[in-house]
């Protein structure tokens, strides 16, 4: 019997509730289909910087570092506003990412057709949307140096006299290891590749053209590949988002446009993303699976979250991690069965009215629907 390890940090808000419903679907999982998983569960975020006075303990990075996968649930929340920046809740996640260095973020927009109604576009444009965006997550401006705000004593004109500067910095090396990934996910899917950047005015997007064509040219002919500027882009995903496969992007274009796109599926509530590195020495990848939303303090505590996001974070974990392919075409196939047979969350509530389900609810209605699947 071969053990997958997980680690699981549950974070703030409503992060501990939905991981609870997760934590239901493993335990199927393991008793149903006898697949083994070594679960272990951790502090991030403000939960960690109320135990340890840092959003990550060093000893919860190494554990992050030695298992097979890392899902996480949120982090933030109002009571940690006035901290230092640099111990921040969202400190210890960037953390993460940069120390085991997952450069590939995945973030699926697929939207079910129960679901087809919530969406901000009409029926007819989102019906059957299936896109994958592959952001760029470790370099670009979010890294680059020179950064910081500064004072701008010599420029007179300069009223309030300072300056804040942000540096977009790529490499060859950086943009070639991201476009593999694309290509990699694209032919597995419908074999179509789309990289938005902006060469018609940055250096740094001229760069990722060319980078992005060489190693389409040289190691994936067989992908299609087309170049697009990401503003036009944006406009593109909310005019004719099924014209899409596989989007790879930087990581400021793909934070905006990732964004953009989950909201094309009706609710963040539904949309899982997984972080992916190098493999590791057992050729599993160094990966972190999390939902989009945030920690909702709002509504935490009072079983209104949907679980349903971090429920197919973990079905990315077992395709993605664990080769599991037709254990994560289940789980999918359980969350579209239940949300066709109407059951919803507070989130996912139409006009028509009815009974939102819990948190719990939702979870026990997806254990419920793998058995009948």
């Amino acid at each position: 019997m071969t053990t997958r390890s997980l680690l699981i940090l549950p974070g703030d808000g409503i992060g501990p509730e939905v991981m609870v419903e997760v934590r239901k679907v493993i335990d199927w999982f393991q008793s149903a289909r006898g697949i083994a998983f070594d679960v272990s569960e951790d502090l991030v975020g403000g939960a960690a910087y109320d135990k340890h006075g840092k959003p990550l303990a060093d000893d919860t990075m190494a554990k992050a570092q030695a298992v097979d996968a890392v899902l996480l649930g949120a982090v933030g929340g109002p009571a940690y506003d006035n901290l230092d920046f640099s111990v921040k809740p969202e400190r210890g996640l960037l953390r993460l990412r940069k120390e085991m260095d997952l450069y590939a973020n995945l973030r699926p927009a697929q939207c079910f057709d129960a679901l087809a109604d919530f969406s901000s576009l009409k029926r007819e444009v989102v019906a059957g949307l299936d896109i994958l965006i592959v952001r760029e997550l470790t370099s670009g401006i979010y890294f680059g140096e020179p950064r910081g705000i500064h004072s701008d004593d010599n420029n007179p004109e300069n009223e309030g006299g300072r300056v804040g500067i942000n540096t977009q910095r790529y490499t060859s090396g950086e943009i070639r290891r991201v476009a593999r990934s694309a290509f990699e996910l694209a032919r597995k899917r419908g074999n179509r590749v789309c990289s938005m950047e902006k060469a018609n005015v940055m250096e740094s997007g001229i760069l990722w053209r060319e980078e992005v064509q060489w190693v389409h040219d040289n190691e994936y002919p067989d992908v299609e590949l087309s170049h697009m500027y990401a503003d036009n882009g944006a406009m593109q995903l909310v005019r004719r988002p099924n014209q899409f496969d596989v989007i790879v992007t930087d990581n400021l274009f793909g934070d905006v446009l990732s964004d953009a796109a989950a909201m094309l599926t009706g609710s963040l509530g539904m949309l899982p993303s997984a972080s992916l590195g190098a493999p590791m020495a057992n050729g599993r990848p160094k990966a972190l699976y999390e939902p989009v939303h945030g920690s909702a303090p709002d509504i935490a505590g009072q079983g209104k979250a949907n679980p349903i996001a971090c429920i197919l974070s973990f079905a990315m974990a077992l395709r993605y991690s664990f080769d599991l392919l037709a254990e994560a075409d289940l789980l999918e196939r359980a969350v579209e069965k239940v949300l066709a047979d109407g059951v919803r969350t507070a989130d996912l509530m139409g006009p028509e009215g009815g009974t939102p389900v819990s948190t719990s609810q939702m979870g026990d209605k997806i254990v419920q629907a793998l058995a009948v699947l």
